[in-house]
């Protein structure tokens, strides 16, 4: 486990995802390495990705995104600097239902010196989300408000050509469904801690369990409020705010 804000400069060129990102071969060591994130969300619900080049905001919102869309410790530690880059298939091509006990089964199973080095974990698991949720939705929604801005502009920009209209509309969608995307890893996160929490209160009861449990209720308010303004492409509302 590990500082997520420590990391933050190595997600862009690592894959970072708190304590579960991989190392990456060197061809993929550049800057536009998680431009991939976009563009299966886009390919996953029959849409073309934008052949537009990101902008720094746009490059941002997708390597902030791939620390939620692996799922928490989904390696062990010592692979979080020598395991392999995990390109992730997006939730709408996903057939394999979401398994919310991975985590605290994972967990459980670790050998630990106390209960308590149990509970510090998952209470840090759950502040380094929390961490870097306040860097992912600022960023969010100042892409959503700089898309508005685009939106308004095609309006009114003359001679833009059908494929710069349609790599336009493409590009905006595509940065929704990154924040979608993200935002539901979320839930799916908090389902996990929660369930984790409830194990490990059955199989070693602690006062820590209070702070763990006020930490998880806490993450699951801020993945339930609003991110941005933006519509859904697919699936639930979004719920924005931030």
């Amino acid at each position: 486990m590990c500082n997520p804000l420590i990391l933050l400069p190595l997600i862009a060129g690592l894959g970072c995802n708190g304590g579960d990102f991989g190392r990456t071969r060197d061809t993929f060591y550049h800057e536009d390495m998680h431009k991939w994130v976009g563009a299966e969300a886009t390919a996953s619900v029959g849409g073309r990705p934008s052949q537009f080049q990101l902008t720094d905001l746009e490059r941002q919102l997708r390597d902030l995104a791939y620390y939620f869309i692996q799922p928490p410790h989904s390696r062990p530690s010592w692979k979080a600097v020598f395991g392999e880059y995990e390109v992730i298939k997006s939730p709408w091509r996903q057939k394999v239902v979401f398994d919310r006990t991975a985590y605290g089964r994972r967990m459980i199973d670790e050998p630990h010196r106390s209960q308590a080095a149990a509970y510090a974990g998952l209470i840090e698991d759950v502040r380094n989300d929390l961490t870097m949720l306040d860097q992912f939705i600022p960023v969010a929604m100042k892409v959503n408000d700089l898309d508005i801005k685009r939106q308004e502009a095609l309006r009114y920009v003359s001679d833009v050509s059908p494929r710069e209209y349609g790599d336009a509309q493409a590009r905006m969608r595509e940065n929704v469904l990154v924040v979608q995307w993200a935002q539901q890893a979320t839930e799916q996160r908090v389902a996990s801690y929660r369930w984790a929490l409830e194990r490990l209160v059955i199989h070693a009861p602690d006062a820590m369990a209070a702070e763990a449990d006020r930490v998880i209720r806490e993450l699951a308010a801020r993945a339930a409020t609003a991110w941005t303004s933006a519509p859904p492409v697919v699936g639930k509302v979004l719920r924005v705010g931030g």
